[in-house]
Order: structure tokens, then sequence, then C-alpha cells
């Protein structure tokens, strides 16, 4: 008896489009970036492989579960609605949460690049490339212009949050493999548990309306102010 194909929740140009987007190699520059850990290294105590992996599930329940992702998951609706006075209002929120210029220079570049991306990938296609207008004019946060290269998919929110939240987790990990350092196995061992642990992120990113979205993250404030000054660096947050 031949084995019933398996049934994917998405058509598989979706599926492949939100791999593509989460992918480390698109060229926004997210490697550049560890987000504060590299100062947390040299400054909090980071320098284990447990210590990296409670960091990071922490920066992952507390600033992108409540902010970023629950931002993204907003935007996806409004692009898909045409609403772009909602996709202003919710890249504003993304920049007035960043409290220190290198944070605000991650978005701001992550965001412009993901627009150059978008420009050239929809070339072409009138529709798209007046959202890609919309989107370089304000200026560009990598959340919002994640949104906007996800709503032309068939993806459901939960699914593009998924997708974006393991392209960040895998991101963070090689931050920490250079920056603590770690081993390769013992960012897999990391990397998986983020991985455990996204789920239920992406379920509070989804439950988090405008009344409850929040950025309050003040150590990771500080450490990324005194990143700007660290004598020397890898990364540019």
């Amino acid at each position: 008896m031949t084995a019933p194909a398996p049934a994917y929740p998405l058509p598989p140009a979706s599926l492949l489009q939100l791999i593509w987007l989460a992918s480390p190699a698109l060229p926004v520059g997210g490697f550049s970036y560890s987000e504060g850990l590299e100062v947390a290294v040299e400054r909090a105590g980071i320098t284990t492989e447990g210590a990296a992996a409670a960091w990071l599930i922490a920066q992952l329940q507390l600033t992108q579960a409540r902010g970023d992702m629950a931002a993204l998951q907003q935007a996806l609706a409004a692009w898909r609605a045409g609403d772009h006075a909602r996709v202003r209002a919710l890249n504003g929120w993304v920049l007035q949460t960043r409290e220190t210029s290198e944070m605000r220079l991650q978005t701001e570049q992550m965001g412009r690049s993901f627009a150059d991306w978008l420009r050239n990938h929809h070339a072409g296609d009138a529709d798209r490339l007046g959202d890609v207008a919309v989107l370089a004019a304000l200026p560009p946060t990598y959340p919002i212009a994640f949104a906007l290269a996800a709503a032309s998919t068939e993806a459901g929110a939960r699914d593009v949050l998924l997708a974006y939240t393991f392209g960040w987790a895998e991101n963070m990990v090689q931050a920490a493999i250079k920056a603590v350092p770690l081993g390769q196995s013992a960012g897999q061992r990391i990397l998986a548990r983020l991985a455990a642990a996204i789920p239920a992120a992406v379920d509070q990113a989804l439950r988090t309306g405008d009344a409850d979205r929040q950025a309050f993250s003040p150590m990771l404030a500080i450490l990324s102010a005194q990143h700007e000054t660290q004598y020397s660096r890898l990364f540019r947050s």
C-alpha cells in the first residue's frame, strides 16, 4: 500500500518563499548585528553555552514576542488590506522603540536593504512596486519590511511569524558562536532550545494588540549604549 503524500499547510511556492525570507543568506545584513549580545559577553557574564541560551530565550520572550513580532503580524494584515496609514503607524512605533543609535541603525539599514531586495524581486509588478515605494519612503524598519515581503504569499500570520523568528534565531546563534565564543555543536544545541520556545512566543505575539505591545528592556538598552563605545567589537550592535 502506498503511503499518502504529506499534507502541507501551505502551497509549496508560499512555503519556499517563507524559507527564502528567513534565510540568513538573504542580503539584508542581519549577520553583522548581535543585538546587544556582544557587549553582554563582556559586561553581563554571557560566557557559556547555558548563559547564551538563557539570554537569547529571554530576548525572544521579552523583546521579540512583545514587540517586533506583534508589530509584524499587524503589519502583515495592513499590507494585505492596502492600509498604508496603519503601516506607517506601526513602522513609527518600531522606530520609537529603538533606544540607542545602533539599534535604530540596525532596523533602518535592514529595512532599506529589504526594500532594495523587494524592488528587484518584484520588478515589473506595478502593484507590488507601489507598496515597495510606500515602504521605502517611511524610512523602513525591518519587521515592517519583512511583513511586506511575506504579504505576497498565501501564508497565515502564524506561519509568517514562525519563519521570521527562526531566521532571527539563526542569526543570533551565529553571533553567539562568534562572540562568546562557542563551537558549532553548542550553537546547534542553543538553536534547538530556541526552536522549542518559538511556537509559544509566536502565539504570544498573535495575542498582542496595540495596547499590549511593548519594548521595555532597560538592561538591553544600557548594554547597547555601552556597545556603542566598546573598545573592540565584531558586530554593529
